[in-house]
């Protein structure tokens, strides 16, 4: 059975390892990195007669490619699809073997988000060959979304003095249109102790138990978010993900440490999360004994009008093919975040689920994938 351009397309992209190592050193070399599948897209791109550039570093690559319209008066959309995959740890399938399954397209980076950047240039080989294309494209595939969005500062800074109407990006939407989302901000908080041999412990001050005091005081934050719900989002969460301290089991600890996620909803940000955090630690009574050590953005939150010119746009091209044009919002961060908050007005859509993303066996629907396909088709071309 014959596959699609899009299909075959994604293929090829999940065979491609590019695992954002996100901070950790024990994933091996050969896996991580963003730049062959950088690299691949510009020779495709190459192969349609359109010139692509690599932006960063190492193999901590973006690619940027812009491709034009004829008309003077069209207006321009870029679409970002992240290049990196989360890791492939605890994975029951072979993560870079694409394998094609009930209509389903198994493999590392097929949900998220390699799906829509397959859609996306199967779409457009088809409009450039029509040689129809109804308004400017900047085709971006970024790096490090999964961790720390440098990727996508730097196709900012080099959008610089360009002015793109409206963006759209890449990820699992269930092919449902997304104008809200949360953002994320990460915060480490340190308490310290006096360390004392642990056969006298009161002659100590012991950090883990300060730490105990923190943990609740960020959920009693947390139910305080309860009462502030975002009309469309719900309300701002926050979580202990990691925690740790202490020496040995017979040593009264004199350092403990925890870190938390904290979902953010529009109008907030790191400054506004810092000062609530500050303030609750104070209302515990820790003020003294712990610390606010990191609190910096990782995602910003999305909050894009539906009237929008460019969420019209996407709306239409989406009844142009038959599917629901209604927005929505989510509780996941993307890379929309950022764009938005550099002046480029943003929404989100893609094929795939989230329920399928960074799985032990991540898949996606084929359907989707060309359903993704023939939006960009409307979209892009006459």
């Amino acid at each position: 059975m014959s596959r699609s351009a899009a299909t075959e397309n994604l293929r090829d992209y999940v065979a491609i390892p590019s695992v954002n190592p996100m901070g950790r050193e024990d994933i091996d070399g050969a896996i991580t990195g963003e730049t062959r599948y950088a690299e691949h897209l510009k020779g495709q791109l190459g192969q349609l007669g359109v010139d692509a550039e690599l932006l960063g570093a190492g193999e901590r690559k973006s690619v940027v490619a812009h491709v034009q319209a004829s008309g003077s008066d069209a207006d321009t959309v870029v679409v970002a699809s992240h290049l990196d995959t989360v890791p492939v740890d605890g994975m029951t399938i072979d993560p870079f073997a694409p394998r094609i399954e009930r209509e389903r397209l198994y493999g590392r980076g097929s949900c998220d988000t390699k799906g829509g950047m397959a859609a996306l240039v199967a779409a457009l080989s088809r409009v450039l060959e029509r040689g129809k294309l109804r308004r400017n494209l900047i085709l971006v595939g970024e790096s490090d979304e999964e961790a720390g969005s440098l990727g996508i500062q730097d196709v900012i800074a080099h959008l610089a003095g360009r002015r793109p109407n409206w963006a759209i990006a890449t990820e699992p939407t269930g092919m449902r249109l997304v104008t809200h989302h949360k953002g994320c901000v990460t915060a480490r908080i340190d308490a310290r102790g006096r360390s004392v041999h642990g056969s006298d412990p009161d002659a100590g001050d012991n950090a883990i138990e300060t730490m105990a005091l923190a943990v609740l005081a960020v959920r009693q934050e947390n139910e305080r978010l309860r009462a502030h719900p975002d009309q469309r989002l719900g309300p701002a969460t926050i979580s202990v993900g990691l925690a740790g301290g202490g020496k040995g089991v017979n040593v009264v600890p004199d350092q403990a440490w925890l870190s938390a996620d904290r979902r953010t909803i529009p109008g907030e940000d790191e400054g506004s999360v810092r000062a609530q955090l500050e303030r609750a630690l104070v209302e515990a009574g820790l003020a003294g004994r712990t610390e606010l050590t990191e609190c910096y953005c990782n995602k910003d939150p999305l909050s894009t009008p539906d009237d929008d010119p460019g969420v019209m746009r996407a709306r239409q091209a989406l009844r142009d093919v038959g599917l629901d044009d209604s927005p929505t919002g989510v509780a996941f961060g993307t890379d929309a975040g950022p764009l938005s908050l550099a002046g480029i007005p943003s929404v989100v859509l893609g094929p795939g689920h989230i329920a399928q993303a960074h799985t032990k066996d991540e898949w996606i629907e084929l359907g989707q994938l060309e359903e993704m396909t023939e939006f960009f088709v409307r979209l892009l071309g006459r």
